[in-house]
């Protein structure tokens, strides 16, 4: 039953919806004031994390906002971005993505589950 408020919780929630959607936009004007280098690295790293998303897509856009926080602090600063996330951006991501529910992870818990079924 949890399950099933969960998804109409996540899924069939128009308000919820309508909110998310309007910070979601109110994201985006954010990341379109950032510097040209800032823009591009948020755009191809947001890319790469909906690649790897499941569920909802919330936990990842909740990333994204923190994502976005990080970005115009260095950007105030004067840092290049490079600086920020370093020569490896797809690490950084990697590591950002450790806390949404991913693809990846869920394949690897039904690997693990269809294993242990077979094997006891």
């Amino acid at each position: 039953m949890a399950n099933v408020k969960q998804f109409f919780n996540d899924y069939i929630n128009p308000k919820r919806i309508v909110e998310e959607k309007r910070a979601y936009r109110a994201m985006m004007d954010r990341v379109d004031a950032l510097p040209e280098d800032y823009r591009f690295v948020f755009k191809k790293i947001q890319d790469y994390m909906w690649k790897f998303a499941s569920g909802s897509g919330y936990d990842v856009i909740e990333i994204q906002k923190g994502l976005v926080g990080l970005f115009e602090e260095g950007a105030a600063e004067g840092k290049p971005v490079l600086e920020i996330t370093g020569e490896d951006v797809a690490g950084f991501a990697d590591e950002l993505m450790r806390e949404a529910e991913t693809y990846t992870e869920r394949w690897g818990d039904d690997l693990n589950a269809d294993i242990a079924k077979k094997l006891g």
